[in-house]
């Protein structure tokens, strides 16, 4: 590991199809999460960086080829991409790992999961019919529905999922003829820098895609309130999320916002009759909360079980979170990587802290592990943590975490269980776990929440629209209803034999 008087700043603003530093000089080292210690230097740019980057975006769509070029050429660079990122997955995945500090292999899935988008964006495109015809109740009206670019598109993504949620954003928007920039978060943006490159190696005409990394504070306010961006998509915090809705509002900017969750996973005891059910329930509880470390928007971070089974389940998930393999996500054989800050460890501490004093009941984890090789002294390790006999009045059971620690709350009827996974502010996500697949239908519909899964836990289709209720956010991400984010509607009226009207004498 190179010391940070060793590194080389890199120009890693892009705008306008040039490669430059901040308009200030300033620069920000990112840190690996597990060890501390800087592994690359980028450029931090501020508002005169985001007036640039918008000022060439706009200039691309007002006067470039790309919201003009046909659809099938424009799918055919989606493609393109998708290419080049099977080209560089482990690249990539590898970068990713060591960024956000997640396992390589959650970071190989994740571009995975990169490329299936784009090829989706451009396959959903090329298949469109070209408008859709409005019967006016004459031959001599041709009326037409037609979808066009919003525009300029400015992108906010998180820390979490730099380079995947990046891609939800991207894809759509390229696939309707935008313009874009893009923040990524200020500690974990090396993928979406390395995917600007790929875009321009694809042959994206300049000023059509545009990076600007710096902190949300300049960077992505400037985006927000900025007259020439047409639409803003964020993806982050809902406190955040909030403020880039505050900030585009005078301007009546098109906003998507998808924000927090809290998101309930439900077992009702006719799920876990069998030793294979009860086990695989177990197993997927373990993923549902501790993939990444707990940093999941969708994380289900609230097990929700049937009072009968309880005791048996809890002991059982505790026993396999002690044996989770904790270390540096690029080593072999490590389940669970560091979080990715200090200032992040810190607040998970501080929650489990409250819930401990508020009667929760450690049965795992709770503190950070022993050093080791794999787990060098000053990462941002901390153990995967089961609170029991957890209620609604916590704090670690309203508010999102977003690290490793799973509550337990229990039920005994179906009411119960539907009235304690929708008793909370978020409505992102959740599951339910049953042999009854009746069952499975009445509380799949009656929970409010985005996404719902039935006996599984984590898996999204590029065809599926991704949203949520209440301080999820507002807007809607993948499938056909993602795409229409980043489009306009325009009615075309045409009169094929004009005549007088003679509302007036004259």
């Amino acid at each position: 590991m190179a010391e940070s008087t060793e590194l080389q700043a890199r120009e890693t603003i892009h705008a306008g199809g040039v490669w430059r530093a901040a308009t200030s000089g300033a620069t920000r080292e990112i840190l690996d999460p597990a060890d501390a210690l800087p592994f690359a230097v980028v450029a931090e740019g501020d508002e005169k960086d985001a007036d640039l980057a918008i000022a060439a975006a706009r200039r691309a769509f007002d006067e470039g080829p790309w919201p003009h070029t046909p659809v099938a050429e424009r799918a055919a660079l989606l493609r393109r991409v998708a290419d080049l990122l099977v080209r560089d997955r482990e690249k990539l995945g590898r970068l990713e790992a060591q960024d956000a500090g997640k396992t390589v292999e959650e970071g190989r899935v994740d571009i995975d999961c990169v490329v299936d988008a784009f090829r989706y964006f451009a396959d959903l495109v090329a298949g469109e019919a070209p408008g859709r015809v409005v019967d006016a109740g004459s031959t001599d009206i041709h009326s037409v529905v037609v979808h066009e670019p919003v525009g300029v598109c400015a992108m906010i993504t998180p820390w979490n999922y730099p380079l995947l949620q990046a891609s939800w954003k991207i894809a759509p928007a390229l696939a309707a003829g935008n313009t874009f920039v893009i923040k990524p978060s200020e500690i974990t943006p090396m993928t979406a820098i390395a995917f600007i490159e790929l875009l321009v190696e694809a042959g994206l005409p300049e000023g059509v895609a545009n990076i600007v990394t710096g902190p949300g504070h300049s960077v992505g306010a400037r985006l927000s309130e900025h007259p020439d961006v047409d639409l803003v998509s964020f993806t982050g915090g809902t406190v955040s999320g909030v403020k880039v809705a505050e900030a585009a509002a005078p301007t009546v900017k098109k906003v998507a916002l998808e924000l927090g969750g809290k998101n309930p996973n439900v077992v009702f005891a006719d799920a876990c009759a069998t030793e294979e059910g009860f086990d695989t329930a177990v197993d997927q509880a373990l993923n549902a909360a501790f993939i990444h470390s707990g940093q999941v928007c969708s994380a289900g971070a609230r097990l929700i079980i049937e009072e009968s089974i309880r005791d048996r389940f809890v002991t059982e998930l505790a026993r396999r979170a002690e044996k989770i393999r904790l270390g540096r996500g690029t080593e072999d054989g490590v389940e669970c990587g560091p979080l990715v800050s200090e200032q992040q460890r810190a607040k998970v501490e501080m929650y489990v802290e409250s819930a401990l004093k508020e009667g929760a009941v450690l049965r795992s984890g709770g503190k950070r592990p022993e050093p080791s090789p794999q787990r060098p002294e000053n990462g941002y390790f901390y153990e995967p943590t089961v609170l029991d006999h957890c209620h609604r009045e916590m704090r670690v059971v309203r508010e999102e975490v977003f690290g490793p620690v799973v509550t337990v709350e229990t039920f005994r009827t179906e009411d119960e269980a539907v009235a304690l996974a929708n008793d909370t502010e978020y409505g992102l996500a959740g599951g339910v776990w049953t042999s009854d697949a009746g069952r499975a239908r009445r509380v799949a519909g009656r929970l409010r929440h985005g996404t719902i899964w039935i006996n599984d836990f984590h898996p999204y289709l590029p065809q599926a629209e991704w949203g949520g209720f209440g301080k999820s956010g507002v807007g809607r991400e993948l499938g056909p209803a993602g795409l229409a984010e980043y489009r306009e509607t325009k009615h075309v009226y045409q009169n094929l034999a004009p005549k007088p009207v003679r509302w007036f004498a004259g």
